[in-house]
């Protein structure tokens, strides 16, 4: 098979005709023998989807005659085989679930900073808190160094554990992150309504970092979530293996545990803490 395409993107964007637009669009990706999921709501669209360089264009022409889709930030990867087992476009109360109506990205949130923008700063060792907006399981195979990890469960789980966070971090210049940056979109004004007074979100995530800027600064590998699991900093397919049963990713260290059963249990649920 010749190398797949992989692309994601997101827009906030007003939708009041979902179903029409769950249709064409489903058919538009058939025709095309793309694959992937694509989450629409009242307030946006998010996709992850994979085929041919030339289904890829063809969708990505088709989404540009709507002015609603118009110039939404593509990242970009590409493997030499599908990563996604079906096509899935799904309508959704939130595109990424927060559980907070009244934030609407679309209206209002955070200020965004480049890719290279953030490197300088870490370069530069500048007096910011920098702010991993991710699930555990997630932080725990990569992230920035020194970055503040949460430890949340789930998304949902952001807004408590900012109210968590010491107060004298409210004036501090906060740069959050995660994985292409559609969480931040969100989590910027979670923070901002909570009285931080300057927070600004990584323009495009991780992915978009390392595309540009590698490994400076970065530890680990980056979560996905299809069947690639993680990407390395070259935004190539990494060893990491997720458990079959408890669906945890599992360092190459972690897959030479003797906990490690391959289709049935690893060191989070060999003990039945799962």
């Amino acid at each position: 098979m010749s190398r797949v395409v992989n692309i994601a993107g997101y827009k906030f964007v007003e939708l009041s005709d979902i179903e029409i637009l769950r249709e064409e669009i489903l058919i538009q990706c058939q025709e095309n023998d793309l694959k992937g999921s694509i989450l629409l709501s009242k307030n946006g669209i998010n996709f992850f989807l994979a085929g041919s360089q030339k289904s890829i264009d063809s969708f990505l022409s088709f989404m540009e005659e709507d002015p609603r889709f118009h110039n939404i930030p593509i990242k970009y990867s590409y493997t030499d085989y599908q990563p996604f087992r079906r096509m899935l476009v799904k309508k959704k109360k939130e595109i990424i679930s927060l559980g907070l109506e009244e934030i609407e990205p679309s209206k209002f949130t955070g200020p965004h900073i480049s890719p290279g923008e953030f490197k300088q700063m870490l370069d530069d060792g500048s007096d910011i808190v920098v702010l991993d907006t991710r699930n555990v399981y997630e932080t725990r195979i990569g992230r920035f160094t020194g970055a503040l990890d949460l430890k949340i469960p789930t998304f949902r789980h952001f807004p408590d554990a900012v109210k968590n966070l010491p107060d004298q971090l409210k004036s501090k210049t906060v740069v959050m992150y995660c994985t292409g940056g559609i969480r931040c979109e969100k989590a910027s004004v979670v923070m901002l309504n909570s009285g931080f007074q300057d927070v600004r979100q990584l323009e495009g995530g991780i992915l978009a970092y390392l595309e540009e800027h590698g490994d400076a600064h970065w530890e680990g590998d980056c979560f996905v979530f299809d069947q690639r699991v993680a990407l390395d900093p070259t935004l190539s397919e990494s060893k990491i293996q997720v458990c079959f049963n408890c669906r945890e990713p599992l360092s190459e260290e972690e897959q030479l545990s003797e906990k490690y059963v391959l289709g049935e249990t690893c060191p989070y649920c060999f003990d039945g803490q799962f």
